[in-house]
């Protein structure tokens, strides 16, 4: 197996990075554009719409992160077969599970409106432009598998052109359908169903010498019980593990929405920090994602402490890296989203925490992406856990003495909770891969 180096994680990194940074650009486009109509019902029915899908999707996100590690663990044991089969599963599971939302849509719908209610034409429209989004379903699923088997083989400048050509065929049908033909929000709606089918049929096209190989459709090795059971158990646990950190995230929207507006918009505008963070990390947790389930499926320790430092020394430089910005050019960054005054003020109030966002963060981040490389649900999950407990601990304990502070700094412990118990755990990784085989070192 190639050596892992310095180069070779840079490699497998900044497409991923450089594919995380269009994302943001393609939202404020489907605003631009649907903004340009003078309808302010149809500026809020493409955001509810936008959200109620992307939540519908959200929950599929763990077939990306499961099949990473599955995918890599094939390529470090040499199983080409295995490697073809996971490659099937993913496809077929998206197709189907994307079919039978699009069945369901009716009950998807109702009940997003019951959660969150809007005016009768905003309900209207966004029902307008749900119905026509809800048919990219089974592209959109589908791609987050194909995502996750690409970057678990370190193709991930093939994740960059998919995700890419998805959000620039959006931005130029955006513009051709709305402005040039006068759709409206169907336009924008169009643009996206398009935009995704293609990005599914981009990624066959990438991936056609898999598709073609006549061993990739083997179905009793594709419907093999004891692998359907490993790949359902641990996709269930990040799930679980994902919904409990969406707890956390929802948790902090909710209490700082108890404060007064100004407060509570700087909070909004301080999150966007966290994603900034992200975008930047994402690029060396996918990267260790590969590189440890390769070394898990090659049972070898030797690669596992190779990827887990090489990637970590990125991950910490990006982290010192962010954590500089922040402090010196944080308040150019607050300005820039809120225009208000009395926000601009409160929000460098907040600012010294996102300092240490990118510092404590940089260890979750990185560590999430060695538990997914190595297929440890369980752990994921349990340790999870843990960290929401001491999360909502700390919230009992801080925010009725130090308010808006005590969110914020609750907000970092959780992250230092999830880096602390998922550091205590990776021992363990080892240790199982000893017991694997006890010529696992090299």
């Amino acid at each position: 197996m190639r050596p892992i180096t310095h180069t070779r994680v840079l490699a497998i990194a900044l497409p991923v990075v450089l594919s995380n940074v269009t994302v943001p650009i393609l939202g404020a486009v489907d605003t631009g554009v649907i903004g340009q109509l003078g309808n302010a019902a149809a500026i809020g029915a493409v955001g509810i719409g936008a959200i109620v899908l992307n939540a519908i999707f959200w929950m599929f996100g763990f077939l990306r992160m499961g099949t990473t590690g599955f995918a890599a663990q094939a390529v470090g044991a040499g199983d080409a077969r295995e490697l073809a089969a996971i490659f099937a599963r993913v496809l077929v599971f998206g197709v189907v599970v994307g079919c039978m939302l699009i069945l369901i849509q009716g009950l998807l719908f109702t009940g997003a409106f019951m959660i969150s209610p809007a005016s009768t034409e905003v309900e209207r429209l966004a029902r307008l432009y749900l119905e026509i989004r809800i048919y990219s379903a089974p592209a959109v699923i589908a791609v987050y598998g194909l995502s996750g088997w690409l970057i678990g083989t370190e193709r991930t400048r093939d994740v960059f052109i998919i995700q890419f050509g998805m959000n620039a065929a959006n931005i130029v049908l955006d513009l051709w359908f709305v402005l040039g033909l006068g759709a409206g929000i169907e336009g924008v709606a169009y643009a996206t169903l398009i935009a995704e089918w293609g990005g599914l049929l981009t990624a066959l096209f990438l991936c056609r010498a898999t598709l073609r190989n006549a061993q990739t459709w083997i179905w009793p090795h594709i419907m093999d019980r004891v692998k359907l059971l490993k790949m359902t158990v641990v996709n269930r646990d990040i799930l679980l593990r994902s919904l409990m950190l969406q707890i956390m995230f929802v948790s902090f929207l909710l209490i700082g929405s108890d404060f007064d507006d100004d407060t509570l918009a700087a909070n909004q505008v301080l999150l966007q920090f966290i994603s900034i963070t992200a975008y930047g990390m994402d690029g060396f947790a996918f990267t260790v994602e590969a590189l440890v389930g390769q070394a898990v499926g090659a049972r070898s320790i030797v690669r596992l402490r190779e990827a887990v430092i090489k990637c970590g020394q990125w991950g910490v430089a990006v982290g010192l890296l962010g954590a500089v910005a922040f402090w010196l050019f944080g308040g150019q960054i607050i300005d820039t989203m809120a225009k208000v005054e009395t926000v601009q003020v409160m929000a460098r109030v907040y600012l010294p925490y996102m300092v240490f966002v990118p510092i404590i963060g940089v260890f979750p981040w990185m560590l999430d992406g060695i538990f997914i490389g190595a297929t440890r649900g369980p752990d994921m999950r349990n340790m999870m856990a843990v960290s929401l407990i001491v999360y909502l601990a700390a919230l009992m304990i801080l925010l009725p003495n130090f308010g808006n502070h005590g969110l914020w700094i609750a907000f970092l412990i959780s992250f230092a909770a999830r880096g602390l118990t998922l550091g205590l755990r990776y021992p363990q990784i080892e240790k199982d891969i000893r017991a694997l085989d006890a010529y696992a070192i090299k």
